[in-house]
């Protein structure tokens, strides 16, 4: 139920909230030392009331760090970047429904008594947006007591949490749909219909985020730096209300037919059933936004990320005879989990470094002795949140096609054994320091690009982490295998994901390395230019294409123009990015490519009308053997479901037997 009494105290439930929950910013020298960490008490005692919580700068602070707590916790293991079709759980938790929460709503086991991720109300591991937006509130109402701050940092500060304010409600939009617009403090004085408030409709929503937003955006610092990295600053509020723009466009949210009976208290339905017109202006405005986002952010230091650390001890000769290609593998490897990105326009650095990191449940276990490793504990290095086989289809060929476009790549034979190129090979060149040499693998894992390499887990290839290169094999007892350290802790599909790993992640010291989880990168941006773009046209131009191959030339791969006009296009696929709807796919692919263990999938796919279709399918793997032939079987693994009905998530029936205003989502 949204309603916040806020007169003089907190409720019970935030207060009891606010004294065991709330964190601070994590400021750029805590990544130096990542097991540490600062949490605020803003709540003290009983006599806490809002007149002495904003009386100095210093309380002030602890009350903005309490507006920024309901961020998202994307590192851990009820993380939103699970929803999707990329990852699977370990098999021994496979029936264990308290845990890994996104995988189980994957499998249509969603329920509306109390919803998993339930941004709502709090419920299933997520973080009551509505009492963030209230925080929120309190604060903008609040700011302007405090006397020992000048008057440009008040305005900074309120305009930053007028922003987060604007933000939860789009976080809510992702999730419900229509939500209730809270843009002030509720107290047991007003009137009952604030209190009880019903859902505005979709278009309604956009406008109040979009004009909230516009109205932070001034009076944001234009870039944050130091101990203030994590907080919002124009750059990452210009981009964030592109993406607001662009979700706006898109085919979920304007015009879609699937809820034109999905009616509001006036019967009129909540989703616009917009016509071709309408749709063509909001793909323009999502370009106009999306373009002053790139010129902002190009222009103050944003650009793509480029890997200038040191490499592992192990790549040093081979990055010495293949430069260009181990270059571009660690640009790949390195882009999320590098805490120094250039690239990375806002990102929640709010992270504190657990035993059920994403990091750490996704890293593989070492023997003792491999490499010099000694101590191996799971609890630090757990080697069972792997990827799916349909990731390993979804990532181009060398030649920057997909498996199906591409006349070189042969699917029949695709899961038949081969050997990686040896050193007397004269593929070897290329390939050094990406694969092992001569080692037995199949035909799906050679000749793929670059960022197949980089973010995936496979057999006859690398996975650095440990400050070590390892060789993976993932058969039986072998190396990333099963049987290796536990006996259930293991890849269920025998295929991992290292993205998200960082390379000095390791047991011996238990040290888990910490980044900023990535809110929204400048690929993104350009990736989002593509398709707004291409959106708005009759055709795609050469500004969509520069768009789309500035991610593609850092990924290693042809442009557009040369993969689908060059030899190693099919026939039917010759072309394909002159058109419209060919573009379009292409756009979509790659995005499915460059945010792969990013969490974007999951919500492109809703916003495309493409998520049914596209997450209700089994999840496949290999089958683990001492060899070859007995490992290499493809097998299903894992039933998964997703329908109409879970693109909405429910509203906890719990709020709407407190408030009657309130309709349920579609299917619940």
């Amino acid at each position: 139920m949204i309603k916040y009494i806020c007169k003089n105290r907190f409720t019970d439930a935030a207060r009891r909230d606010a004294m065991h929950r709330v964190s601070t910013f994590i400021v750029a020298a805590m990544f130096i030392l990542p097991s540490c960490s600062d949490y605020l008490n803003i709540v003290p005692d009983k006599s806490f009331t809002l007149d002495n919580i904003f009386s100095t700068r210093e309380e002030a602070y602890n009350a903005l760090a309490k507006a920024y707590f309901y961020l998202p916790t994307d590192s851990k293991r009820n993380s939103r970047w699970l929803l999707g079709d990329e990852w699977v759980n370990a098999l021994w938790c496979n029936t264990d429904y308290t845990m890994w929460l996104p995988v189980r709503i994957m499998e249509r086991r969603q329920n509306a008594d109390n919803p998993m991720l339930g941004t709502w109300s709090g419920t299933g591991s997520a973080k009551p947006l509505y009492q963030g937006i209230n925080t929120c509130n309190i604060f903008i109402s609040m700011i302007d007591e405090v006397q020992d701050m000048q008057a440009t940092e008040k305005a900074d500060w309120k305009a930053q949490v007028k922003f987060l304010k604007a933000y939860y409600h789009f976080m809510l939009l992702q999730q419900y749909g229509p939500v209730v617009i809270m843009d002030k403090a509720v107290t047991p004085d007003d009137d009952p219909a604030s209190l009880y408030a019903s859902r505005s409709k979709i278009d309604d929503c956009f406008n109040y985020i979009i004009k909230t937003m516009d109205e932070a955006i001034p009076d944001l610092i234009l870039r944050r730096t130091g101990s203030d990295l994590g907080q919002i600053d124009r750059l990452g509020a210009t981009a964030i209300k592109a993406r607001v723009l662009l979700f706006r466009a898109s085919p979920f949210y304007s015009g879609n037919d699937d809820y034109s009976d999905f009616y509001d208290h006036d019967r009129k339905p909540f989703f616009p059933q917009d016509d071709a017109a309408v749709t063509k202006t909001k793909w323009e405005d999502a370009v106009k936004a999306i373009n002053e986002a790139i010129t902002l952010c190009e222009g103050n230091g944003v650009e793509l990320f480029r890997y200038t650390k040191r490499m592992l001890p192990d790549d040093t000769e081979d990055a010495k005879a293949n430069p260009v290609n181990m270059q571009k593998l660690y640009d790949l490897r390195m882009l999320i989990c590098e805490r120094e990105n250039n690239e990375l326009i806002w990102g929640n650095t709010n992270v504190i470094p657990t035993d059920d990191d994403l990091g750490t449940d996704g890293n593989i276990m070492l023997p003792v002795g491999y490499q010099g490793a000694g101590f191996n504990e799971p609890y630090y290095c757990r080697n069972e949140l792997g990827a799916t086989y349909k990731t390993l289809e979804r990532y181009y060929t060398k030649n920057g096609l997909p498996l199906d476009e591409d006349r070189t790549f042969d699917r029949s034979a695709m899961h038949e054994f081969t050997r990686t190129p040896g050193p007397n090979d004269p593929e070897y060149a290329e390939t050094r320091g990406i694969l092992q040499p001569d080692v037995e693998t199949i035909n799906l894992y050679l000749n793929r690009e670059p960022r197949f390499y980089a973010n995936v887990g496979i057999t006859g290839g690398y996975w650095r982490s440990h400050s070590v290169r390892i060789s993976t094999m993932f058969y039986v007892s072998a190396v990333g295998g099963w049987q290796l350290a536990r006996a259930d802790n293991f890849f269920w599909t025998a295929i991992g994901a290292q993205k998200q790993v960082h390379i000095d992640n390791k047991v011996g010291q238990r040290m888990i390395v910490t980044y900023p989880i990535p809110i929204i990168r400048l690929a993104d941006l350009y990736l989002m230019k593509a398709e707004a773009l291409n959106e708005s046209l009759d055709a795609p131009n050469a500004e969509v294409y520069t768009a789309i191959n500035k991610v593609r030339q850092r990924a290693g791969i042809p442009n557009v123009e040369s993969a689908y006009t060059g030899q190693f296009v099919t026939p039917a696929a010759a072309n394909k990015h002159i058109r419209k709807t060919g573009m379009r796919e292409i756009i979509r692919q790659e995005r499915m490519v460059e945010f792969a263990f990013e969490g974007s999938i999951f919500w492109d796919m809703i916003r495309y009308r493409k998520a049914p279709e596209e997450f209700s399918t089994p999840v496949a793997g290999w089958n683990y053997g001492a060899t070859g032939a007995d490992f290499f079987q493809q097998k299903i693994l894992q039933a998964r479901m997703f329908t109409l009905r879970d693109c909405l998530w429910p509203i906890d029936v719990n709020e709407l037997d407190k408030n009657s205003n309130l309709i349920q989502n579609p299917g619940w």
